[in-house]
């Protein structure tokens, strides 16, 4: 004997289901959508507006009951997220503020300047690249222009500056220096020079920088906006 199988719809706390008769009275899905389980076809007895109702009012519920350890989790999360983020940029970039004039007139007092903290854990330095670094003889950061590499020869005499017997051509200098000296660079230190000669305490005065002291290569001036613009690193020439 067969009988028609009878449908309805049984909502169960958080899904509609469909309750087949001639099944034994077994739950099946029938469409998901978000989280909710609604009916495709059948609409529940109260109808078509109650049931609408019923399922909004649900998912509302189930959208904002969220447990509080998976809204601290997420909290941690954007922290440690934020953290890493604030590391990396901080290990590869410095910030640095430009006080005095021992680098004019390529930079200016006051200006501020990004520097990459990179490239010399890379590459080696050239000559003509503006760099900041720890002071040799005390905790002071300094920024001075590279013009001997180890092993060069630096000569200062009647304002030109010689790199072994060559004379370098200075368009960004300030001025030609007013001293004289003759300096042989050792291994693993640099001489270094402000591109206002006569007002900056660098090699010729203090002598050499070991590049262990280095911390980076200056990249360009972010402040104040008129002076925006990248540093201006100069390939030394013979004239």
């Amino acid at each position: 004997m067969a009988f028609a199988p009878l449908f309805s719809l049984v909502y169960n706390r958080r899904l509609w289901v469909r309750i087949n008769s001639t099944s034994l009275g077994l739950f099946e899905p029938l469409y998901e959508e978000g989280n909710c389980f609604m009916a495709t076809a059948d609409i529940p007895p109260e109808g078509p507006e109650q049931a609408t109702h019923i399922i909004a009012e649900q998912t509302a519920q189930t959208e904002f009951r969220q447990p509080p350890e998976v809204f601290i989790r997420e909290i941690v999360e954007t922290l440690l997220l934020t953290f890493f983020i604030f590391w990396l940029v901080h290990s590869l970039v410095g910030r640095y503020r430009i006080d005095g004039s021992s680098m004019y007139p390529t930079l200016q007092d006051g200006e501020y300047l990004i520097i990459n903290n990179m490239t010399y854990l890379l590459d080696d330095p050239e000559p003509g690249d503006i760099i900041v670094f720890r002071h040799p003889r005390n905790e002071l950061n300094l920024i001075k222009r590279v013009v001997g590499l180890p092993g060069d020869n630096v000569r200062i005499e009647n304002g030109t500056v010689w790199v072994n017997g060559v004379a370098l051509d200075e368009p960004y200098i300030a001025d030609s220096p007013n001293y004289n000296g003759n300096w042989d660079v050792p291994p693993d230190n640099l001489f270094v020079l402000g591109d206002n000669r006569n007002n900056s305490s660098d090699s010729h005065s203090w002598g050499f920088l070991p590049e262990e002291n280095l911390l980076g290569k200056a990249l360009f001036v972010y402040w104040p906006p008129a002076d925006w613009g990248e540093v201006g690193h100069h390939a030394q020439a013979a004239h």
